[in-house]
């Protein structure tokens, strides 16, 4: 009997238990599905002037058509909403820096680095600059935002939000959206895009480990003779370098006054980390109908950013119904959840695309302080300070002091880095004085262009209406940060590129270097005028090519930056181009997957050569003698190749370098290394943790070697077994919860891995961080291919999908055909699309009652 009831009661415990799982299961399944948005039906909308009807694919990609304006800016707020309000509601917690409000003391440290940079303070103060029919279409997007919210609640607005109650103390309920919001992400991008800061930071950093010209050896100059600039010199504006003018466009006529005394009004702070290093770049060419198969011209464009889940991208058309100057608008490309417009695309005219140009729009100037003031020339001056009030969740409110100098914030109140570089930087000791600071410690402001309110969301706006060369680069002389270089197209045959941006023109010095900030000798006099700028317009080659490397030669007077790209995809792109028959779409596409690493022509002769290897060691190396140097996945070599080049960086360089400066392996390393090549007696390759003076061979002997042993406990000893794609995999990781650590509850927000081609510094560019591993870091965000002959034989391809919400279909229905080259129809002619529609949903005006 006793032992009937005890099995009784264990059944009822098991009962309970596998009835909890299916309710804890089924509970799950509901809070997932429950935000899920709805593509079909009509929905009430305030605001609205007419119907508006948005119209989505096989992939979710919805293409909206609406009667004005206005009405079609409030529809692609209400879809942006619908598929990435969490993504949304995090971009501008990071614009705002109120991460920890959200996600608890861990996240103080970068809210206090934004609240110091002030991007909202920035765009605040931007909005009034705009013109009325962009504020007007801000105000709109905002609106269609807040229909959506409006009854909307916790886990309605996305399953995040379920998280954040299950795991954290956060206040769920979001605030409305306003234009602000959209105006603050623009800010976040121009520092994703800011150029050389770490540079310059690096070198200031490394100064104080070796010499001057060692530190220079580490950054070579860029080889013009081999790897040609955007623009060719005949192109090139001609005269001495321009006169600067002032933020508002006016010249500067006393171009020796010193800013010494004096408070840089309408200046505010700026952002922080959303995806950095050397991955951050772009590919964009365009070709002349006398290379293509149609004879218009071909545009493609492929971004590259950090990978995230979802993708950066929000793939969109946006139609007016009737085409009139109230509603100019027929537009199709990639958008930001958060932003009105679109970014890269096309319209029934032209086409563009965006490259980071790399321009120096940022320095740092090392400040003497002493309690409240600051030293300006032989002045003392009273610090510009304010209070911040950070709240956190789960725990109690911080408040921070924010200080600023006439030269920018000080960054190295609220990070570690800039704290290092105030104690290292190399300093005349004549600039410094007899009243300079104790032991050379410096605080560091920053000065950045888009810390000073511009009219870059005019830009946006114009670009998407333009409908010629003229009318584009009227656009681009708004488009101040960031700074980008704007490859153009057109369904008249015409091609172009223009540099547009603030770009800062210097009493002194090349930006390269942190510099005193209270001479006057390195202030800045103001602006390179636009119409000095580089830019070209149906250039006899037939292409423009731009991947970030330099926009033009030294003979251009103006100096834009020394940190550019060093060229090798770019060097790669014309090399294909100029071997190429007539191109179509298909061919471009091809192109974006070229995989070529061109350090592998440099480096494999020199390990074929090396002697003494033994069977073991040399069974790896010979992979190499038949390599065509090209890294598709499933290569044994370059898995191999790669295994020696993260060897042969850490052999040669580590022992030298501190921790945090270790070689990344990018671009500017394969000209470090190839002139390294040529010295084998050169210092670097000796290492100093031995007794022995090594060589060239010496190092390259041990990397081989530690290579080959690398190989065999990753993945085996059969070399013919390696594969590139499993050492140098993706995993697409949510920036939240994807990263909590929490195993179950990533698996839910990421995605992958997935096994890439490609590599740093080539053109399929799937960027990694020799210091760090093999995993890629920084990809192609997005492809697109415009065809002008046919703007429906376009092609785009996103990294993720167009939703934001885990387990939805369309959260990573894009990863593989991404991860394989293939690409989507872009399409835009109104009856194709609504054709191949697979769901309808009607927005109509709301009742007033």
């Amino acid at each position: 009997m006793t032992r009937r009831r005890i099995a009784l009661g264990l059944s009822v415990v098991a009962a309970l238990v596998i009835l909890a799982l299916v309710g804890a299961a089924i509970f799950t399944i509901w809070s997932v599905r429950r935000p899920f948005p709805e593509y079909n039906g009509t929905v009430a909308m305030p605001r609205l002037a007419a119907d508006v009807e948005v119209v989505r694919d096989q992939n979710g990609i919805p293409h909206i058509f609406a009667d004005t304006a206005e009405d079609l800016f409030r529809a692609q707020g209400y879809v942006h909403a619908q598929d990435r309000f969490w993504e949304m509601d995090i971009r501008r917690h990071i614009t705002s820096g109120r991460l920890a409000e959200l996600f608890g003391p861990d996240q103080v440290g970068t809210d206090a680095f934004v609240r110091a940079m002030g991007w909202r303070d920035v765009a605040q103060q931007e909005f009034p600059l705009l013109a009325p029919a962009t504020r007007r279409y801000l105000q709109a997007y905002a609106d269609g935002v807040n229909a959506w919210m409006h009854g909307r609640s916790g886990g309605e607005l996305g399953y995040a939000y379920t998280m954040l109650d299950l795991f954290t103390d956060a206040d769920t309920s979001p605030r409305r959206w306003s234009a602000i919001d959209s105006l603050a992400w623009l800010k976040a991008m121009a520092w994703d895009l800011r150029a050389n800061v770490e540079d310059e930071i690096v070198r200031a950093l490394l100064a104080d480990e070796l010499d001057v010209e060692r530190v220079e050896q580490l950054y070579p100059d860029f080889p013009y003779d081999d790897r040609p600039p955007i623009v060719p010199d005949e192109y090139l504006p001609t005269g001495p370098a321009p006169d600067p003018v002032g933020p508002d466009g006016e010249p500067v006529t006393d171009l020796a006054r010193s800013a010494l005394g004096r408070v840089l009004d309408g200046i505010e702070r700026m952002p922080t980390l959303l995806g950095t290093g050397e991955g951050i770049g772009s590919n964009s060419w365009v070709v002349d109908g006398s290379r293509t198969t149609t004879g218009a011209p071909i545009l493609a464009n492929d971004p590259h950013l950090s990978a995230s889940m979802p993708s950066i991208w929000y793939q969109i058309g946006l139609h007016c119904r009737a085409i009139t100057a109230e509603c100019p608008f027929d537009v199709t490309g990639f958008s930001f959840s958060g932003l009105p417009g679109v970014v890269i695309g096309h319209n029934d005219r032209i086409s563009w695309g965006l490259t980071n140009l790399g321009a120096d729009v940022s320095d740092l100037y090392l400040e003497q302080v002493e309690g409240d003031l600051y030293r300006v020339g032989d002045r003392w001056v009273r610090l510009d300070t304010r209070t911040e009030t950070i709240r956190v969740a789960g725990a109690p409110d911080v408040t921070i002091t924010v200080r600023k100098t006439r030269n920018g914030p000080i960054m190295s109140d609220h990070s570690g880095q800039f704290s290092d570089v105030g104690r290292t930087a190399p300093v005349d000791d004549e600039a410094v004085g007899e009243d300079g600071p104790p032991d050379s410690e410096y605080a560091v402001a920053l000065r950045w262009t888009a810390l000073e309110p511009g009219r870059t969301a005019d830009a946006l706006f114009m670009i998407n209406e333009a409908r010629d060369w003229d009318s584009f680069r009227a656009a681009a002389a708004m488009f101040e940060v960031p700074a980008q270089n704007l490859v153009y197209a057109d369904v008249a045959g015409n091609i172009g590129y223009q540099t547009p941006g603030k770009i800062p023109v210097r009493a002194a010095g090349d930006g390269r270097w942190p510099v005193p900030g209270w001479t006057g000798e390195y202030d800045w006099l103001g602006y390179v005028p636009f119409d000095a700028l580089p830019s070209v317009l149906n250039p006899d080659e037939g292409y423009i090519v731009t991947a970030n490397q330099p926009v033009a030669s030294p003979e251009y007077p103006v100096h834009l930056s020394a940190d550019f790209d060093y060229g090798r995809r770019a060097a790669r792109l014309v090399e294909l181009l100029d071997q190429a028959g007539p191109l179509d779409v298909e061919a471009m596409l091809a192109m974006q997957m070229d995989s070529h690493n061109s350090m592998a022509p440099t480096l494999v002769p020199y390990l074929l050569d090396l002697g003494d290897l033994g069977h073991y060691y040399r069974d790896g190396v010979e992979l190499l003698r038949d390599w065509d140097y090209t890294q598709p996945p499933d290569s044994p070599a370059a898995a191999y190749f790669n295994s020696v080049w993260r060897n042969l960086l850490r052999l040669t360089f580590h022992d030298e370098l501190p921790e945090d400066l270790y070689p990344d392996g990018g671009g500017r390393w394969f000209d470090v290394v190839a002139n390294l090549l040529e010295s084998p007696d050169d210092p670097y390759w000796d290492d100093t943790s031995t007794p022995e003076v090594e060589t060239r061979d010496d190092i390259l002997r041990r990397a081989v070697r530690d290579a080959r042993d690398d190989m065999t406990r990753r993945q085996g000893k059969d070399p013919s077994h390696w594969s590139w794609g499993r050492l140098h995999s993706l995993e697409l990781r949510e920036q939240t919860f994807g990263a909590s650590g929490i195993g179950p509850v990533e698996q839910m927000f990421n995605r992958g891995p997935v096994q890439v081609g490609g590599g740093s510094s080539i053109v399929q560019a799937t960027w990694w961080n020799a210091a760090e591993g093999y995993e890629t870091t920084a990809v192609p965000s997005m492809r697109m291919v415009v065809n002008l002959a046919d703007l429906d034989d376009s092609r785009w391809i996103d990294l993720t999908g167009v939703s934001g919400h885990p387990y939805h279909d369309h959260y990573g229905d894009q990863i593989e055909p991404w991860r394989t080259g293939q690409a989507l129809p872009m399409r835009s002619d109104p009856a194709r699309i609504r054709s191949e529609a697979v769901a309808t949903l009607v927005l109509t005006p709301e009742e007033v009652t």
